[in-house]
C-alpha cells in the first residue's frame, strides 16, 4: 500500500474497497451456525423470512446506508447515536454492542466444536469441545491482530463459501425433494405463520439479519465511504435475502423438523442430500470443514468491527483506556481484542460447568448474547430520525427515499422488530418459561451492571 493510501489524520491504511466491504457485509450477516434454528419453525419460516425481510431488512438496510455515507468516521454506531444522544448512551450502546461479541463468540465455537465433533469425533466430551471452543477464540484475535488488509481476506474467503454451502442446501433439497417427495408439509397452510412454540425461533431470523452498520465501524479505513457504503448494502442485502431463503427452503425439503438439531442440523441436511458414503460422504466432510471455516470467519468479521468501535470510544474517554490501546505497526484495536478473548474464555467455561449438553450451551448461550446484541439497536432507529431533524442542513450522499413521515414509521417498525425479538427470546406468550431463562436474566443484569460500574468510572476520570 502507498503512502498516499494512507489516511493523514488518523494512520490508518485505505484498505477496504466496495468489493472488500460487500464480502464482509456478506460474511456479517449471512450465517450459517443459526440456520437449523430459523428453519426449526417450520414451513411457516419461510413466510416469517419474508415478512421480516420486507419490514426490517430492508428498511434497516436503507437506514444504515444513510448513516454510513452521511458520518463515515471510524467507530460506527458509536458516532451515530453520539451525534443523537450524546457520549454517555453512545458509550453505554458500544459497551453493549461490544460486548454482545465476546459473549457470542461462546456459542459460536461450541458450535464448531459440535461440528467438528460430528464430523470426525462422534464421542467428543462436552469439555473436550470447551476446549476447542477456547483455541478458535485465541485464533480470532490472532488474526484479528493483524493488518486489516491481510486479515480482511479470512471474512471475503468465508463469504465464498457460505454461497458454495447455501447453493448446496438449497439445489440439494430442491432435487432430493423431486425425487423422493418432500421431507416436511410445504403445503399453503403450513407457509401461513402461526403463532405456537415456533415463536421461541422468531428472534433467531431477526438476528440473521442484523450486521449492515459492521463495516462502518471500519469508516477510516474505506476507500471511499460516502460511495462505497450503499452500494455495498444493498448488493449485499440482495445477496442475503435470497441466499436465507433460498437455504432455509432446501433444508425444510431435505430434512423433518423433528430430526432438525441446532447443532447436527447443517452436517444432517448435507447427509441426506449427498449421502455419508463413498464420494457423497467426502463431499459432506468438504462441506463440514467449509461450515467450520464461515464460523471462524464470521467471528473474525465481528470482532475486526466491534472492537474498532470499542476503540473509537475508549479514544473518546468513554472506555476504559486499555480498549483503545492499537497496535503500534497495524493500527488494529490490540487491547479491545484481547479482552474480547479473556471475556470468551471465562464465559464459556463458567456456562460449560450449567450445560447438560452441547446442545443446551450453544443455546443459552447465544439467547444471552443476542438479548445484549440487540440493546444497541434499540437506540439506532431513534438516533436516524434524530439526526434526519438535527443535521438537517448536512449533505447527504445517500438519502433513503419516501420523505420523513415514511422513515418515521419504518423506524417505529424495526424498533417494535426489535423489542419482540427480546421478549420472545425470554418468553414466549403461551409458553412455560424456559430452564435456561434464570441464567440468561442474571448473565443480562451483570452485563449490564458491569456497564454501568465501567462508564461512570471513565466518566470521572474524563471529568477530572
Amino acid at each position: 500500500m502507498s503512502v498516499q493510501s494512507a489516511a493523514p489524520k488518523t494512520g490508518f491504511t485505505k484498505a477496504l474497497k466496495i468489493f472488500d466491504m460487500t464480502l464482509f457485509t456478506v460474511c456479517a450477516i449471512m450465517v450459517i451456525d443459526t440456520l437449523a434454528a430459523s428453519a426449526s419453525i417450520g414451513a411457516s419460516s419461510i413466510t416469517w423470512w419474508i415478512i421480516t425481510l420486507i419490514l426490517f431488512f430492508i428498511p434497516y438496510g436503507l437506514i444504515t446506508a444513510e448513516l454510513g455515507s452521511t458520518y463515515p468516521e471510524e467507530g460506527g454506531i458509536y458516532v451515530w447515536i453520539k451525534h443523537a444522544f450524546g457520549e454517555k448512551w453512545a458509550a453505554r450502546s458500544t459497551w453493549y454492542y461490544w460486548i454482545n461479541v465476546a459473549l457470542w463468540m461462546p456459542s459460536v465455537y461450541i458450535l464448531f466444536a459440535g461440528m467438528f465433533a460430528q464430523l470426525f469425533f462422534p464421542d467428543m466430551s462436552l469439555w473436550w469441545q470447551i476446549a476447542i471452543g477456547v483455541i478458535m477464540t485465541w485464533i480470532t484475535v490472532w488474526v484479528d491482530n493483524l493488518t486489516l488488509e491481510t486479515g480482511k481476506w479470512f471474512p471475503n474467503i468465508g463469504a465464498a463459501f457460505k454461497v458454495i454451502i447455501m447453493l448446496v442446501l438449497g439445489i440439494g433439497g430442491i432435487t432430493l425433494a423431486i425425487r423422493n417427495g418432500v421431507a416436511n408439509d410445504m403445503s399453503a397452510q403450513a407457509l401461513l405463520p402461526t403463532w405456537d412454540a415456533g415463536l421461541a425461533f422468531l428472534p433467531v431470523i431477526l438476528y440473521n439479519f442484523m450486521g449492515f452498520e459492521l463495516m462502518s465501524g471500519a469508516g477510516d479505513e474505506m476507500k471511499n465511504p460516502k460511495r462505497d457504503i450503499p452500494v455495498a448494502i444493498i448488493t449485499a442485502g440482495l445477496l442475503i435475502a435470497f441466499f436465507y431463503l433460498f437455504s432455509t427452503t432446501g433444508i425444510l425439503l431435505a430434512l423433518p423438523i423433528d430430526q432438525l438439531g441446532l447443532i447436527s442440523g447443517i452436517i444432517d441436511t448435507l447427509k441426506a442430500i449427498l449421502g455419508d458414503t463413498g464420494f457423497g460422504g467426502i463431499m459432506v466432510v468438504v462441506l463440514g470443514i467449509g461450515a467450520l471455516y464461515t464460523f471462524m470467519a464470521n467471528m473474525i468479521t465481528w470482532t475486526m468491527g466491534a472492537n474498532r468501535t470499542a476503540a473509537q470510544a475508549a479514544e473518546e474517554g468513554e472506555l476504559p483506556a486499555v480498549f483503545g490501546k492499537l497496535d503500534p505497526v497495524n493500527k488494529t484495536p490490540v487491547g479491545a481484542n484481547i479482552i474480547t478473548g479473556i471475556v470468551s474464555t471465562l464465559v464459556i467455561v463458567l456456562y460449560g460447568f450449567m450445560a447438560g449438553s452441547a446442545e443446551d450451551l450453544f443455546w443459552t448461550l447465544f439467547k444471552f448474547s443476542s438479548i445484549i446484541f440487540f440493546l444497541p439497536y434499540l437506540l439506532l432507529f431513534p438516533a436516524f430520525l434524530k439526526l434526519r431533524k438535527k443535521d438537517a442542513s448536512i449533505t447527504r450522499p445517500y438519502k433513503m427515499p419516501g420523505g420523513d413521515s415514511l422513515a418515521a414509521v419504518l423506524c417505529v417498525i424495526c424498533e417494535l422488530f426489535v423489542i419482540q425479538a427480546i421478549v420472545f427470546f425470554l418468553w414466549v406468550p403461551g409458553q412455560e418459561l424456559s430452564p435456561d431463562t434464570i441464567p440468561v436474566l442474571i448473565g443480562l443484569f451483570l452485563t449490564i451492571l458491569v456497564g454501568e460500574i465501567i462508564l461512570i468510572a471513565c466518566g470521572k476520570k474524563k471529568a477530572a
